[in-house]
């Protein structure tokens, strides 16, 4: 489990410390100067250097560095920690990281800034999630629905390729860039103090906030959950394992979902409409070796 506790999680300034850690670039603190010294008279051609400071602050939210997206990434599974509980059980956690980096590893982007990382959540609601830069989450009612670890290997690799294809990123808003340029914008030199940076500071939490909801509340688009599906069984193929445990694992879920509840069944399309759309990669005369399910069985045991 990656290095985040509950008292982290609590403490108000572990997101101000990771939005200024974010913000804290050359061409931010360059970029509000130029806007202090010429906003004054706002005459065309200082106007024109307003909004390119506008522009350029937007795209720092849109280009994101690798290490932009690993302290959003982290953030947001700050949040995620302060809604579930962390499930400290270390042999399967060992179990989860082992898998989930050998998946992680045989895929076309092995590596992210800050490393995978799979962490174990102690709810019975059948759910898994990724942030940005790399952070796994899955519960233990997921864990449930793996008949063996090809089934575990898809649930991972699913999330794996959430991470990889940037869709955490996707999740906020457009308007938030257009809100940090008008921030400025709407500023005169007397007014261009730490409180815009305060401002964007704010922005980049309600960034957060849009990952976080669109994880756990209102799901990606069925495009982006099937492009997660075809990647993942991408994946699975290159670490080795059969692309069976996913119709596996999806059929199992079928079975265990309850229409209207809190989780998966929430936040995606139905495993069915999945396993319809993965109809023609999902080679299920394909026998998973007794010795992956017997491993499975023996490191998750009752979960």
């Amino acid at each position: 489990m990656f290095d985040l506790n509950r008292r982290e999680v609590i403490q108000a300034g572990f997101i101000s410390a990771a939005s200024l850690a974010f913000l804290n670039s050359c061409e931010v603190i360059e970029a509000g100067a130029s806007v202090g010294m010429q906003a004054a008279g706002l005459s065309s051609e200082q106007a024109g250097s307003v909004i390119n400071v506008g522009k350029k602050i937007a795209k720092t939210f849109e280009d994101f560095t690798p290490e932009q997206e690993y302290y959003i990434g982290r953030t947001v599974a700050a949040n995620i920690y302060s809604q579930y509980k962390p499930y400290n059980n270390k042999i399967q956690t060992e179990y989860i990281n082992l898998v989930g980096l050998h998946l992680a590893h045989s895929s076309d982007m092995p590596e992210t800034f800050g490393g995978y990382h799979f962490a174990l959540l102690d709810s019975e609601d059948i759910n898994a999630f990724a942030a940005p830069g790399g952070f796994v989450f899955v519960t233990k009612g997921m864990l449930k629905c793996c008949t063996s670890e090809d089934a575990l290997a898809a649930v991972l690799a699913h999330e794996i390729s959430h991470s990889q294809l940037k869709h955490g990123l996707r999740a906020i808003q457009s308007a938030r860039y257009s809100d940090v340029g008008m921030t400025i914008l709407s500023e005169t030199a007397s007014n261009l103090s730490g409180a815009d940076l305060k401002q964007v500071v704010n922005l980049f939490k309600d960034t957060v906030s849009d990952i976080k909801t669109t994880m756990i509340d209102t799901g990606y688009s069925r495009t982006l959950e099937f492009e997660a599906d075809n990647l993942a069984v991408k994946i699975m193929g290159q670490a080795g394992y059969l692309n069976r445990g996913m119709g596996d694992m999806l059929s199992t879920m079928g079975s265990k979902l309850k229409p209207g509840g809190s989780d998966f069944f929430k936040t995606h399309p139905s495993p069915k409409n999945r396993l319809e759309e993965l109809a023609t990669s999902i080679d299920k005369s394909s026998k998973i070796p007794a010795v992956r399910t017997q491993r499975l069985r023996s490191k998750l045991g009752q979960v």
